[in-house]
């Protein structure tokens, strides 16, 4: 079973996150940030990802330590479950529609952390969690979890929608990248013999 729990603990936020990679996409997450909940909710059920997250931060100053260490940990639960990648797909891609809102995400499972991040919000603000924090949760997830990821906006104007076709589109080349080779399911996916 591909399953892992970190805990992190500093003076901003305590944290535990659970996951399981062969799962079904359950979810139970509780930040204190409601929209944030709703979009770690959407990256699990896209991705098939069983995940937990427990989340006590320093919201009385804002949402920014405890969105961003919440990729930390779920960058590091990511890199410790997937294990020695032996038989994964290791690439994943989506193409991604909400309403008017396009979005593709491109990754590489390579241990070689990377973001390139093509995607505007046009408002600073979705309710009252700040748009701003998308790219920081993303950056932690990418760096923690050493992966390559690529997220580009191809339309949208809403941004609460442009926001969710990313966390549905990472998902969902998540999933892909994750899935074994049934062709190489005993092989690194690299010609180096590891990654």
């Amino acid at each position: 079973m591909r399953t892992a729990t970190i805990t992190r603990k500093t003076a901003e936020t305590a944290i535990e996150v659970t996951i399981n990679l062969d799962g079904t996409g359950v979810y139970d997450n509780k930040t204190g940030i409601g929209f944030f909940d709703h979009m770690l909710d959407q990256l699990a059920r896209h991705a098939l990802i069983d995940m937990q997250v427990r989340c006590t931060g320093d919201l009385h100053i804002d949402d920014h330590h405890s969105v961003e260490d919440v990729g930390i940990a779920l960058g590091q639960a990511l890199a410790q479950a997937v294990g020695d990648k032996k038989g994964i797909r290791r690439y994943g891609a989506c193409l991604l529609p909400m309403d008017e809102a396009l979005v593709r995400a491109a990754l590489d499972l390579s241990g070689r952390p990377f973001l390139v991040w093509n995607l505007d919000l046009p408002t600073s603000k979705i309710g009252s969690f700040d748009t701003e924090l998308v790219r920081e949760f993303f950056t932690a997830f990418a760096m923690n979890g050493g992966i390559t990821l690529h997220v580009e906006k191809l339309a949208g104007l809403n941004s609460h929608h442009i926001a969710e076709a990313a966390f549905k589109a990472v998902a969902r080349a998540l999933r892909d990248a994750l899935e074994t080779d049934p062709r190489k399911a005993d092989a690194i996916p690299s010609t180096k013999g590891i990654l």
